[in-house]
């Protein structure tokens, strides 16, 4: 089962090929709705974007001066966060908005903080507007970024060409899903970009140019976990090939979780291989640094034997839907035991002695990619389950229907 590059490795080299000293290429890019979207937004705002005509994931990009432009955001998170700094050294008016769910999501954090270091912004989420200057003074802010990591990210990816800099400082719960930050940090530093992260919960970043880099994506290890999925869940086996055997994408622990709940895990010559098990195993988890999985893991956790807890994970309730609210009702809906608690969700598997049996029905999908593809895992195994928008699921995987397909006919 060959995937297509990684969404958080893609969206990040774009913006930081926006803001480089010269031109670079991205090999390997993603093309979905939402690297589709970074890609016009960029485009939107002055930097020259050329596909190659033989290859559409291969796409080279030209700083160019950024003015204003209006930014179609979608439901992207890193398009709604990466970009509002982008467009905040832009000359003129920047307009964001996007779908009517993007609407209800956080930003506050990041307008805030962009505030703080001199901006003009006008609103607290979509759609709201940047009155940028050509540049941004820079200096230090504190934020709560308990609520996405994105938010750190979001601000390092620009910081260097702030006039002072950047100092961020975190305040508040601990920050989720680090393991994106770390891949932040790692990109700046191929960039030419050293981010000082001595002191917990400080990001310092000194003033200077942005390295221009030929960038090569990684396929993306978190779509890569609902296809392993399907594998835990039926007893078959799936392998993925050009497993990278040392990655920043958090997607990559979905091997750890599957290993834990009985599949046999195995990764030879690059090639990542998993066979379920006869009966899988229930699982106590804290998913914070992981939560993007956590659809996927919960839907395996509906199937198996024993009750599951997963923890750390609040702050899903601000992703593309409240995907812990989204769950529990999907769950249930089907005849699963699925419970929200303060910071998770308590999960009696259908597998277990005694435990409540799935059964045929609709699963909504609420325009969230992951939680349509948790769908389809359950789907597989409990007769008369049917995805109500498995189309969601472009917005970071081109043709998951063909692909899904494919491997139900045998093709691993």
């Amino acid at each position: 089962m060959e995937l297509p590059g990684s969404k958080s490795i893609t969206n990040r080299a774009l913006v930081l090929a926006a803001l480089a000293d010269g031109p670079s290429t991205v090999r390997g890019t993603l093309r979905s709705r939402d690297t589709n979207l970074m890609l016009g937004a960029l485009q939107a705002l002055g930097v020259e974007v050329r596909v190659d005509p033989a290859s559409d994931t291969t796409v080279s990009l030209v700083p160019g001066r950024l003015h204003g432009a209006d930014i179609d955001c979608g439901l992207a998170g890193t398009v709604m966060r990466f970009l509002p700094p982008v467009g905040a050294l832009a000359e003129g008016r920047v307009r964001f908005d996007g779908d009517p769910h993007a609407r209800v999501r956080p930003q506050t954090t990041i307008l805030d903080a962009l505030r703080g270091l001199g901006v003009a912004v006008t609103g607290d989420r979509l759609p709201f507007t940047i009155d940028g200057t050509g540049r941004v003074p820079g200096g230090e802010v504190t934020i709560d970024a308990s609520g996405s990591s994105q938010f750190v990210s979001g601000l390092l990816l620009s910081g260097a060409r702030f006039d002072a800099g950047l100092v961020i400082r975190h305040v508040g719960p601990p920050v989720p899903s680090t393991p994106h930050i770390d891949m932040t940090v790692e990109m700046l530093a191929t960039a030419g970009v050293e981010v000082d992260t001595s002191e917990p919960d400080v990001w310092r970043v000194a003033p200077g140019p942005i390295r221009a880099v030929d960038w090569t994506v990684e396929p993306d290890l978190s779509n890569a976990a609902a296809f392993l999925a399907a594998a835990a869940v039926t007893g078959g086996i799936v392998r993925v090939p050009y497993w990278p055997a040392v990655t920043t994408q958090p997607g990559a622990r979905i091997a750890d979780v599957l290993a834990e709940m009985g599949c046999t895990v195995e990764l030879l010559d690059g090639t990542l291989s998993v066979r379920g098990p006869a009966v899988l195993k229930g699982v106590h988890l804290d998913l914070r640094d992981i939560g993007e999985l956590t659809p996927t893991i919960a839907a395996l956790c509906a199937l198996a034997d024993g009750e599951s807890e997963l923890s750390g994970i609040a702050h899903l309730r601000g992703h593309e839907t409240d995907r812990l609210a989204a769950l529990t009702t999907e769950i249930t809906r089907l005849g699963g035991s699925c419970e929200e608690t303060d910071d998770g969700l308590r999960i009696t598997g259908a597998g277990s002695a005694g435990g409540p049996g799935l059964h045929g029905g609709t699963w909504h999908s609420y325009a969230d990619h992951r939680m349509a593809t948790a769908g389809a895992i359950i789907g597989l195994v409990t007769p008369g389950v049917a995805v109500d928008d498995i189309e969601t699921t472009s917005k970071t995987l081109p043709d998951f229907p063909a692909m899904w397909n494919e491997m139900i006919g045998g093709t691993p």
